[in-house]
């Protein structure tokens, strides 16, 4: 029998295209493909490109120019894909592009480039699929694309409108994750909240019983999983409040990541944002009366074009009331097809730097007294690394690689994918440090 044809993989951008790559590498491990990890010797190289900002395209052409010197076989695919006229300028030999979401257009690639050598019967896939993170936690897509036209972004151009799995298919896969050990769901899509609305909240059976697909029964069933269930990508609809009461409750974990984006009401409609801000407050104030526990991460963007001084201090008074506890700031960049591109008084530089200093020193501030706050409390975190003596994890409030960590010293082994019970002994402005109880 041959050798199995052996493919290199590289996968750029957010969670969701993490997701679509896991479902690529799932295909082709069923069909006998290895996985290569050195693009010297692969038979091909797929790349995973992300297309939001100029600075991700840029990298995404520095990864397909590395797969091109060091293999010459390249096939491209993801957001950049969208888009492939800049790619084929640049690097016309590619075997081929392909967009978001479009699996079978890859795979047809790769069966064009390298058909499979196996017998698939022969090649063991586990049912929950191949992984590309950590067997203890998982990202779980409920929806593709997005119903939202905000003025800085060309992710519905790039995905296309919303489009909701069936909720028995998202709890059959969710169902599969955890029967192979993970411990934690990490619930993703362009709009988690909008989830369901394409299909009219349409119903479909599991385990006997008609689910909804709707944001917050979704969240009710994965709750009945018994894992750590963590919500992101969501906007503060009114509706959102139903899953505070299953977070009070320790059915879903007490965090939601809301991309508020800004605080003025004169910027956030020049985005054209969901969900304006007048009355987020008293929102996250009427959430925190249900889950005092609850942590709020969010995302930023600085020097949108017309934001003036005014404006950025409104934002900055919104964040010292807001009291969030993960924050990401970013400084407006121009992304090519957005409709802010022709939006006019654009921000210097210099002032963009500026206000994003500012910024992150007036987080800071309010991260360090949030932190602050859970020192010599009792908190289960999920461990990440694990050791004899010293481990690192996550708390409830943690995401993987986004947020914070927790450093836990112990004098009994602790292995990756426990969920332990630590003191809080000491904090900084995003790290916890603990002792194992």
């Amino acid at each position: 029998m041959n050798a199995p044809a052996r493919i290199s993989f590289v996968s750029l951008g957010c969670p969701k295209a993490l997701v679509d790559s896991e479902r690529i590498v799932t295909h082709l491990r069923s069909e006998g493909y290895e996985l290569s990890k050195t693009h010297e010797g692969a038979d091909l190289v797929i790349v995973n490109t992300c297309g939001f900002l100029d600075s991700a395209k840029a990298e995404s052409l520095e990864a397909i120019g590395k797969a091109m010197g060091e293999n010459g076989r390249v096939i491209v695919t993801g957001c950049m894909g969208a888009q492939p006229e800049p790619i084929r300028a640049r690097f016309p030999d590619v075997l081929a592009i392909t967009g978001p979401q479009q699996y079978e257009s890859v795979i047809g690639a790769v069966h064009a480039a390298a058909p499979p050598r196996h017998d698939p019967f022969v090649d063991l896939v586990p049912p929950q699929g191949v992984k590309l993170t950590p067997r203890h936690y998982a990202y779980l897509k409920i929806s593709e694309g997005c119903n939202h036209r905000c003025s800085f972004c060309i992710i519905p151009h790039l995905r296309g409108d919303l489009v909701s799995r069936p909720a028995a298919d998202v709890m059959r896969e969710a169902e599969r994750l955890v029967g192979a050990g993970v411990k934690e769901l990490l619930v993703i899509s362009q709009d988690t909240s909008a989830y369901g609305v394409d299909l009219r909240y349409a119903t479909s059976t599991w385990k006997g019983r008609e689910l909804r697909a709707q944001f917050a029964d979704l969240a009710a069933a994965l709750g009945e999983l018994g894992v750590w269930v963590r919500l992101h990508y969501v906007y503060p609809y009114p509706h959102v409040d139903a899953v505070l009461p299953l977070m009070a409750d320790g059915k879903v974990l007490p965090y939601l990541d809301i991309p508020f984006q800004h605080a003025s009401p004169r910027v956030l409609k020049a985005m054209k944002r969901p969900a304006h801000q007048d009355r987020s407050l008293d929102r996250i104030r009427a959430w925190r009366e249900i889950c005092p526990d609850l942590a709020i991460r969010s995302t930023f963007i600085v020097g949108f074009p017309g934001e003036t001084e005014e404006d950025f201090q409104l934002l900055l008074a919104w964040l010292k009331e807001a009291r969030l506890d993960r924050v990401g700031c970013f400084k407006y960049e121009p992304v090519a097809g957005a409709p802010a591109n022709d939006l006019p008084d654009s921000v210097p530089e210099e002032i963009k730097e500026q206000r994003w200093h500012r910024f992150m020193a007036a987080q800071r501030a309010v991260s360090a007294a949030r932190q602050k706050s859970r020192v010599g409390r009792r908190i289960p975190v999920i461990i990440d690394a694990g050791g004899a003596q010293q481990a690192r994890g996550r708390s409830p409030w943690d995401a993987p690689e986004i947020d914070g960590v927790v450093h836990v010293t112990g004098r009994r082994p602790m292995r990756t994918g426990d969920v332990v019970t630590v003191r809080i002994d000491r904090a900084d402005e995003y790290d916890l440090f603990g002792s194992l109880v």
